[in-house]
């Protein structure tokens, strides 16, 4: 069991707290405001985001890409030491300028943060399984403890090793955050339904 604090009460962080919480983890949501979350879920603890980051070891970005060199800086002194989970894109990737991970990563140098997660709609990463073909979670970060770590929590969401592909170190964070570019076309060709991205060999 892990404690694990969850930053954001989205839909991407409220399936990956049910789930994990249903896994057998320790897990805290992270809000702006807790007092205004009705949480109907998984039995957790809400708490504000400092509070929620200084209660775990492993914390999970799920706020907008926009806005968390901002916010999770000020979380700095909280998140030292500590793997950081980032499943968040920026608004408008361009795959050639530093991502959002490497941005983070520099900006929190006591900080592990592992990327991953962020290519596929938000059910998706909670039930990789409900995709008739098998969808890729894609991981990047410098510190390879910290991605045996995240392997080991996407296990626990229904990943198989074989569906996970770790591309190296924290600046390979740029690919995936540029296939991002991909979804506004896909959901006008497609609609809003659950989709990933894949590796097919």
């Amino acid at each position: 069991m892990s404690t694990i604090a969850i930053l954001g009460s989205g839909r991407v962080a409220t399936a990956l707290a049910n789930t994990l919480a249903a896994a057998g983890h320790e897990v805290t949501l992270g809000t702006r405001n807790p007092a205004a979350l009705n949480w109907t879920g998984a039995p957790i603890t809400i708490a504000d985001y400092e509070s929620a980051a200084r209660s775990a070891q492993i914390i999970i970005n799920a706020t907008p890409g926009d806005g968390a060199i901002e916010r999770l800086g000020a979380l700095a002194a909280a998140l030292d030491d500590k793997i950081l989970i980032d499943v968040s894109n920026p608004h408008s990737p361009s795959g050639s300028e530093p991502s959002l991970g490497e941005r983070l990563q520099a900006a929190l140098p006591g900080t592990r943060v592992v990327k991953t997660l962020n290519t596929m709609f938000f059910t998706v990463m909670t039930d990789p399984h409900s995709l008739r073909i098998p969808p890729t979670a894609f991981l990047s970060g410098t510190d390879d403890s910290a991605k045996a770590v995240v392997t080991a929590l996407l296990a626990d969401l229904g990943w198989p090793a074989e569906w996970i592909e770790d591309l190296g170190d924290i600046t390979t964070a740029r690919g995936p955050e540029a296939l991002m570019l991909l979804v506004p076309s896909l959901i006008r060709n497609r609609g809003f339904v659950p989709f990933a991205l894949t590796v097919a060999a």
